[in-house]
């Protein structure tokens, strides 16, 4: 006869009231809870850290609204004429005049209203002009006076010709049929005579970009959101506590946030009759294309490039700031720098203590037992000044730290701000250097728009959609302005 109940070992239990364990209520043999349950840890581990990269444009750049589908503005051209790989003929240095062929071409236009054709140039009669050879070994010049040019009436020179009358009786003998420099120092003329016979318009510069649309989205089904399920995050933009079902769709904004930055760095506009622009269907939209103009598209093809590997020494430095010298000489510029780059940098700084490159005096201070040494530096002022940080959108491994190839290894953008032309407010603005402009008006603000559709989780009997779904969209619709991008840097590795 099999014994009662109460001699069933494990089973003469006493239920406290409480949530503590006791000797009368302790499960001594009933291992389901630790057979079928996991201990589960209700915080996520943050394996990576934080994972954003967007800070940049936050750091240097400001954010202002536009309500145009395209974003024009007017720089300063340069002040002064000059022409380089100009032709000049066999020149024994007897000539007393000389004709040059001069490579580029500008539109100066005539009292009146006369335009000059294409190829005609900026060098007039009557202006005086230095003429340098390009031979670094000879640096070889000579000075002389325009006396006839292409567009002179009766003149049989070509348009892109000027004729010269040297002031020297011996000239320095440049080599035969050798390219020359040549820029404009002044003019002179003869008493009584007629005045300068055509006038020069200003080099002005007009740049433009258009916005583009950002668009995601984080979808989640009806039964998904009535099985619960909660964990405890610590997020990149401060946020903290549990979270639902809606754990994803908080990395999906985070996600977003970057693109807001990583689009505007990276972007750039579609060539007619590419794919890009078929395939968004651009092709047929009149005068709109498809891309924008990034910020390493607009400082590749209008600024400076490094490439070749990182400035490290103290004399490629000076390239740069030589560089930066006949530019807009900007005082105060900030370096945005990959981890290398900006150990190579900590690195030509230290190489200038009297312990040379391997010392530790990086300043003055007790050296203690008790104090960290700071083998680094924020910045250095060498002509200009350079602060220097790190990038972590060039160290990430997912995004531009992970290339090898056409990589970006710094990036160097001048502090301050700069007056242009603004083509749609008609006026001059003070803008910065590097700006975002998002599409608004008084109606609609596309600078960061979200929005939910579904009929999950709506409340009040409003039903957005008959889809059992739940969906977060997001939107924002800008484009970034690289002003005076020849003040820029970017360094290639």
């Amino acid at each position: 006869m099999a014994g009662s109940l109460a001699s069933t070992p494990g089973f003469n239990l006493q239920p406290s009231a409480e949530r503590v364990a006791t000797s009368s209520n302790y499960l001594t043999d009933f291992n389901f809870l630790n057979q079928y349950l996991p201990d589960v840890y209700e915080a996520e581990f943050e394996r990576y850290g934080n994972r954003t990269i967007s800070s940049f444009l936050r750091m240097v750049g400001a954010e202002m609204p536009t309500n145009s589908d395209l974003i024009k503005w007017a720089e300063q051209g340069r002040l002064h004429v000059k022409y380089e790989n100009c032709t000049l003929g066999s020149h024994a240095g007897t000539e007393t005049t000389q004709v040059i062929t001069v490579s580029d071409s500008l539109t100066p236009t005539i009292p009146g209203g006369t335009t000059f054709t294409d190829g005609q140039i900026g060098l007039r009669t009557g202006q005086t002009i230095m003429i340098s050879d390009n031979t670094a070994a000879s640096s070889l010049s000579n000075k002389a006076v325009i006396t006839e040019t292409g567009y002179s009436d009766g003149s049989a020179l070509a348009n892109n010709e000027i004729r010269v009358a040297y002031y020297e009786a011996t000239q320095a003998a440049f080599p035969a049929a050798g390219t020359v420099s040549i820029f404009v120092y002044g003019s002179e003329f003869q008493k009584g005579t007629a005045g300068m016979a055509e006038s020069l318009e200003s080099d002005g510069l007009i740049f433009e970009n258009k916005p583009i649309i950002i668009k995601d989205r984080y979808s989640v089904s009806g039964s998904d959101m009535a099985q619960i399920g909660w964990i405890e995050i610590s997020t990149e933009d401060g946020g903290t506590g549990y979270l639902w079902y809606l754990k994803s769709e908080h990395e999906t904004r985070l996600r977003f946030e970057d693109y807001l930055e990583t689009a505007m760095i990276e972007a750039v506009p579609a060539a007619d009759g590419s794919g890009a622009e078929t395939a968004l269907g651009f092709a047929s939209a009149g005068n709109t294309t498809a891309g924008s103009e990034g910020v390493f598209h607009a400082v590749e093809n209008r600024g400076n490039v490094w490439s070749g590997g990182n400035p490290t020494t103290l004399s490629d430095f000076d390239a740069v700031i030589q560089r930066l010298d006949k530019q807009g000489s900007i005082e105060e510029n900030v370096l945005f720098l990959n981890r290398q780059f900006s150990f190579d940098i900590d690195d030509m700084l230290a190489a200038q203590n009297s312990y040379g490159a391997g010392g530790t005096s990086y300043g003055l201070f007790d050296n203690d037992e008790e104090m960290a040494l700071n083998l680094g530096f924020s910045g250095f002022r060498r002509g200009y000044d350079f602060y220097k940080t790190d990038w972590k959108y060039l160290n990430d491994p997912t995004m531009r730290g992970g290339l090898t190839g056409g990589a970006v290894n710094g990036l160097l953008v001048p502090a301050g701000s700069t007056t242009v032309y603004d083509q749609i407010l008609g006026k001059n603005a003070t803008r910065p250097f590097l700006h975002v402009r998002y599409r608004a008006s008084e109606t609609e603000n596309r600078r960061y728009k979200t929005f939910i559709v579904g009929s999950a989780g709506m409340v009040d009997g409003r039903v957005g959609t008959s889809l059992d779904a739940m969906e977060v969209h997001f939107l924002s619709e800008r484009a970034v302005c690289v002003m005076g991008a020849n003040n820029f840097f970017i360094f290639k590795g």
